[in-house]
């Protein structure tokens, strides 16, 4: 069972009730993902999550609080915040390298977590940051996990004939 660190981009889009074609689509895709993968696989958040859910200005808190119930917590340890910080200084993250998306990326990492899901595709979920975070990764001794939107982590029954 593959490991998934839930960003907190997936469970705002869960909980969503803006009606852009976009936040429907991001809305309708991760509730089928909730719905149906997530016993596919072992789940993840981190501290960071509970901090930007917990936020009062977070559209849909509560229902996204109860989601996170129950599911794995990554610890922030000292390697986590130091691994932010590269990406931080590398220019893969934007600042700062204590809260937010460089936090993210190093709890899953650090942790070996073999996915992410993330909607933010401008810093996380971005192809053309891949092999840069890699590399960056490769030269700490560590492997990033994949970073996909919801729809790219799919699994369909297989149905024999």
């Amino acid at each position: 069972m593959a490991g998934v660190y839930l960003e907190t981009s997936f469970f705002s889009a869960c909980v969503s009730t803006r009606t852009s074609p976009k936040s429907v689509y991001w809305r309708e895709v991760s509730n089928e993902w909730w719905l149906t993968q997530r016993g596919r696989h072992e789940l993840f958040i981190s501290d960071e999550v509970i901090v930007e859910l917990t936020d009062p200005q977070f559209p849909g808190r509560d229902s996204a609080l109860d989601m996170v119930r129950g599911l794995g917590l990554l610890e922030l340890t000292p390697e986590v915040f130091g691994l932010a910080e590269v990406l931080v200084r590398e220019k893969l993250m934007p600042k700062p390298s204590v809260a937010g998306d460089a936090l993210h990326i190093a709890a899953a990492t650090v942790h070996g977590v073999e996915y992410m899901l993330s909607w933010n595709v401008k810093h996380m979920a971005n192809p053309n940051k891949r092999t840069h975070l890699v590399t960056v990764c490769l030269r700490l001794g560590l492997v990033p996990p994949l970073i996909v939107t919801p729809d790219l982590l799919m699994e369909e029954d297989d149905e024999q004939s």
